[in-house]
């Protein structure tokens, strides 16, 4: 086993060789070809609904389990299948931005497209037997809801981030969908609260994304791929995304005000900092040139690796303080 290279795939996309990829077992290759460091950001939003969803007195750690398998498994299968489909359409041919900052399998000739299918199979199954087992558990909104996953997992590579939906699809994935919906499939009820609670760690994540498609507009705009930052431009594009990083401690305070959540949760303020940071490489244009200080392996990404960074800080925060919350609501102190 490689666990090594397992470390690796989970803190980024590593860069091999081709003799360095034969020599890796299953579960390595399955990492790196799922981008496994990003699936963090599905985790996250597993834990929010589960914490919620203890929050009204109703958590059920079987429900919970299959809940974040079936999310964690449905975003790899939309990574390889991203993957997979730039390929075939030859998106990722020419030395493309994908094909920069990590390793893709296939158009490195890893792999073949009949490699890709087998692992996109089973992982893919893996989601379908977890949402199957939540549908026949809870019944209900389940089933629409898993439909609506999986619509968004075939859907978001092609048309959606052909046409400037694909950054939306996110938004509602990880924020109604993962959020609302997993709370809805842990506790039988639907609860528009908790969406708005969810938002903004949504809309963070939504910001990964975004950022990843300014830093390859160009590339995107000359390929036909019209995803929202081609649409708004440069400038604007960067500005909505500000913006939304905003909204996140916006919306956080206004809930806090509304009395949804505690002034605990008001411990999203200690990643400032790391905003700041994010804010200050957002006004600035790309360097040509790999700075020293910036990670080799996060090169060529640029504002994706800062939006990334901010997002694991906000929402680190931000599940801590729901923690708390719940344990000062468990012992009587809130």
């Amino acid at each position: 086993m490689n666990t090594s290279v397992w470390g690796r795939a989970l803190r980024g996309v590593p860069r091999l060789s081709h003799e360095e990829w034969n020599g890796l077992d299953a579960i390595a290759k399955w990492l790196i070809a799922t981008r496994a460091a990003v699936l963090i950001m599905t985790f996250i939003s597993a834990a929010i609904a589960g914490i919620f969803a203890a929050r009204a007195g109703k958590f059920d750690f079987g429900l919970w389990a299959l809940v974040t398998i079936g999310l964690v498994m449905s975003h790899a299968t939309n990574n390889l299948l991203n993957d997979m489909t730039d390929y075939a359409k030859g998106v990722d041919r020419g030395n493309y931005y994908r094909a920069q900052y990590g390793v893709q399998p296939l158009e490195a000739g890893f792999w073949t497209m009949r490699d890709a299918w087998r692992y996109a199979i089973f992982t893919g199954g893996v989601a379908a037997l977890c949402g199957l087992a939540l549908v026949i558990a809870r019944g209900g909104l389940t089933l629409p809801l898993m439909l609506a996953g999986a619509f968004f997992v075939l859907a978001y590579t092609w048309p959606l981030k052909y046409v400037g939906l694909g950054e939306v699809a996110v938004l509602l994935v990880w924020g109604p969908l993962m959020i609302g919906g997993g709370y809805y499939v842990i506790t039988g009820e639907w609860d528009w609260n908790v969406v708005l609670g969810g938002l903004p760690y949504a809309l963070g994540t939504t910001m990964v994304i975004f950022g990843k498609h300014i830093d390859k507009r160009a590339a995107d705009k000359e390929k036909r791929i019209f995803t929202l930052p081609v649409i708004l431009g440069d400038q604007l594009a960067r500005a909505v995304a500000i913006g939304c990083m905003v909204l996140q401690y916006v919306l956080t305070a206004a809930l806090v005000i509304a009395g949804f959540f505690t002034p605990v949760m008001l411990v999203v303020a200690l990643a400032l900092p790391t905003f700041a940071f994010t804010l200050r490489m957002f006004q600035q244009p790309k360097p040509a040139e790999r700075p020293e200080w910036f990670p080799a392996d996060a090169w060529p990404t640029w504002l994706a690796a800062f939006a990334f960074l901010h997002n694991r800080a906000f929402g680190l925060l931000f599940l801590l303080g729901l923690i708390v919350e719940g344990v000062l609501r468990g012992a009587g102190v809130l």
